[in-house]
């Protein structure tokens, strides 16, 4: 079986590091990514090599502890250990240090792409730049540090008209609610009205993963019409105002919420139904907003002084100050 290896911080995970990956893959049997990490990283190891494994199941990625001298003999000699003491075929770089290294391990050196022609892009140029260079990231690495900016609001608020103009605004993906999907699903049923705490938990859990997987296509900034916190509210709106307000964002970070208020008139479009809670769901969102740590804003008026004071929130969220560059 032909061994292929290949070294780095892929600090962070971006296109070029894929595009060394995807050509080495083409070329051996069995291929091993080690990944280099120390503490002062601000990007752990494990995630990195999470963001590698998402993309590249088959490849075995290794971690490593960056506490040898940077230099291609020890890192030959550690790459050996790792490798349990055989010896690799064919060893993948993209850097001058390359072709030492692999001859420190009797193996063939391939470079890829050095001069940068397919993917003009480098982990340094990301960690002192990152909204410069965003186009560069993989998705998963997108979905990492794309800003989540959650629309709530109670029914016939303008959270969907407001999310849609937001995600035109920043050219981004946004999550539609799953919710309304769900109770498009089963309404024909005969005990439609019929709620249940396991509904609002596969609600939130479909929110989650619609959420997920449009980050890994966002543009700098994730918009969301709605999170399992709006699906607690109406959880509680169904269920009896003695519900108490429960959600699990399942690890997902909340940079900023947006909470629309109910200062024009109800529209019906066909499948709302709550204009009479309209005033005391609206003081559960933000009885449920205050009690989280996620900052918010309450956003009224017309549609266009709501994207404006949407925009003037969102605006420090896309500034990324530089990120730390250990070398390996």
């Amino acid at each position: 079986m032909t061994l292929g290896v290949t070294i780095g911080k892929f600090y962070p995970f971006h296109r070029g590091h894929d595009h060394l990956i995807r050509a080495a893959k083409a070329q051996v049997e069995r291929l091993v990514v080690v990944v280099g990490q120390r503490p002062d990283q601000e990007l752990p190891g494990p995630l990195r090599a999470a963001w590698i494994r998402e993309l590249h199941p088959e490849v075995e990625v290794l971690l490593t502890p960056e506490d040898i001298p940077n230099e291609p003999g020890p890192w030959a000699e550690r790459t050996l250990a790792l490798l349990e003491g055989r010896r690799p075929d064919l060893a993948f770089t993209s850097e001058d240090y390359g072709l030492a290294w692999a001859t420190e391990m009797g193996a063939r050196h391939v470079s890829v792409d050095r001069p940068r022609a397919t993917c003009p892009t480098s982990g340094s140029a990301l960690r002192s730049d990152l909204a410069g260079h965003w186009e560069w990231l993989t998705p998963p690495a997108k979905a990492y540090f794309a800003r989540r900016v959650v629309v709530l609001g109670v029914e016939s608020s303008g959270t969907t008209t407001l999310a849609r103009a937001l995600a035109e605004h920043y050219q981004t993906t946004w999550v539609p609610e799953y919710g309304r999907a769900y109770w498009e699903g089963r309404r024909y049923l005969r005990d439609a009205e019929a709620w249940s705490p396991d509904d609002f938990s596969r609600i939130a859990a479909g929110q989650r993963a619609s959420e997920e997987d449009l980050a890994r296509r966002a543009e700098r900034v994730l918009i969301c019409d709605t999170d399992p916190l709006a699906t607690a509210v109406w959880e509680r709106r169904y269920l009896g105002p003695e519900t108490p307000l429960r959600w699990d964002l399942g690890g997902a970070r909340r940079d900023l919420y947006l909470l629309t208020a109910p200062d024009f008139p109800f529209v019906q479009d066909g499948t709302r139904e709550s204009e009479h809670l309209r005033g005391s769901a609206h003081q559960w969102f933000r009885e449920a907003l205050e009690s989280q740590s996620a900052p918010w804003v309450l956003l009224e008026g017309s549609l266009e002084d709501r994207l404006r004071r949407a925009r003037e929130a969102i605006a420090p969220l896309l500034e990324w100050a530089p990120m730390a560059s250990p070398d390996l």
